[in-house]
């Protein structure tokens, strides 16, 4: 009986132990990639804003997606507050946006880049708004 209880506590802790780190998960990583970007688009192009609502519900849904992987509260906090990891998905937003030809100084550019995002219907352009 033991050996079966041993063996059952591993099988439900296996999936949390064969975790990535957080910073690595793709779905993760790749969301907050997007709200980074709209961020850009948003500080370098006055006729376009952010859907705040919109962007604290992807973030909600992200935690709880996080969690359900079995990543920890504190594993979330500690991922989403860390400076390092902002200054990453800033410097990989700025990167996305250069490849798609955004100049920093030239906000048509961003304005640009957004009205395609926001015509894609992507994640991007789902968390901005077309102010004219």
């Amino acid at each position: 009986m033991k050996l079966m209880l041993t063996l059952a506590i591993a099988l439900i802790a296996a999936p949390a132990l064969a975790l990535e780190p957080i910073n690595q998960d793709k779905h993760i990583n790749h969301t907050l990639l997007q709200g980074f970007i709209a961020d850009r688009i948003n500080d370098n192009c006055d006729s376009i804003s952010a859907r705040k609502l919109r962007a604290l519900s992807e973030l909600n849904a992200l935690r709880s997606y996080a969690l359900e992987k079995g990543y920890t509260t504190a594993e979330v906090k500690a991922f989403v507050t860390s400076k390092a990891e902002k200054a990453r998905g800033k410097a990989e937003a700025a990167e996305w946006l250069k490849t798609k030809g955004a100049v920093e100084g030239d906000p048509a550019s961003f304005c640009r880049i957004g009205v395609e995002e926001i015509a894609k219907d992507s994640l991007i352009g789902q968390l901005l708004r077309s102010d004219g």
